[in-house]
């Protein structure tokens, strides 16, 4: 294992990268075609149904996390309650964001779909960093972490209010956090045992982006029963069930 300050110069290097490579990227604007969902049916009154009430898991999996931080348990840093909670939080939130939009799909009510995810990514790279890189650094970072979240997407919101949408600071902020977090789960030891439930995350968060792009495939596949966005919100929420039951598994390990 590299020697801790080289394995910190690599999380650096990737992070600040990234952040120069950023204004090369020509700006992304959000394709019209990405509000296209394949199961488009009106059950009860509810347009995009299966769409809409797939979000559900997400509220189970926020309420019940948020509950067992705020009971306190082996499995979390007290010293990161603030971020724990902030992730759960944002993650009950994304059943009523991400349901909103799904009701009626438009740039404007996916600003309230992305907020949400914004600030649980944000969050819980508050929280990977905490556990295992250094909790100081993690409390500091957490609020201006946050900021940049909620910054990013609003930030797309208006550049689409000016016809010239970009998407370049919304992505930076999802998938570099996600490239670094899995940076500090490899080079870093955890403070916590159970890093496998953090991977599991990891899993539940890739099959989501699958059955995302097989979207029509999946609706096709299982006789218009079930779409593969409607699939994308449960295997997500799953993904983030496996951090409630971390939760209560885990535990610190002796110094």
């Amino acid at each position: 294992m590299l020697q801790r300050n080289y394995r910190l110069a690599v999380l650096w290097v990737v992070g600040f990268a990234a952040i120069v490579a950023m204004p090369f990227v020509a700006p992304i604007a959000q394709s019209s075609d990405y509000h296209n969902f394949s199961d488009a049916r009106t059950l009860l009154g509810i347009p995009n149904f299966w769409n809409v009430v797939s979000n559900l898991p997400f509220l189970l999996a926020g309420v019940l996390g948020f509950i067992t931080t705020l009971r306190g348990s082996r499995g979390a840093l007290p010293s990161l309650r603030i971020a724990y909670a902030l992730f759960f939080a944002s993650v009950a939130w994304v059943c009523f964001g991400s349901g909103y939009y799904h009701w009626a799909p438009s740039n404007r009510t996916l600003v309230w779909d992305r907020l949400p995810m914004a600030v649980a990514f944000m969050a819980f790279a508050s929280i990977v960093c905490g556990e295992h890189v250094n909790e100081r650094i993690a409390k500091a970072a957490l609020w201006p972490l946050i900021a940049v979240g909620v910054f990013s997407v609003l930030y797309w919101d208006y550049t689409e209010s000016l016809g010239r949408g970009d998407l370049r600071l919304y992505g930076l902020v999802q998938f570099l956090s996600l490239a670094l977090i899995a940076l500090i789960l490899w080079l870093f030891p955890s403070r916590l045992t159970g890093v496998g439930f953090i991977w599991a995350m990891f899993g539940g968060y890739a099959l989501a982006k699958v059955l995302e792009e097989f979207d029509a495939f999946v609706y096709a596949a299982t006789g218009q029963i079930v779409s593969g966005h409607a699939l994308k919100h449960v295997a997500a929420a799953a993904g983030m069930y496996f951090f409630v039951v971390a939760l209560s598994r885990r535990q610190v390990r002796d110094a």
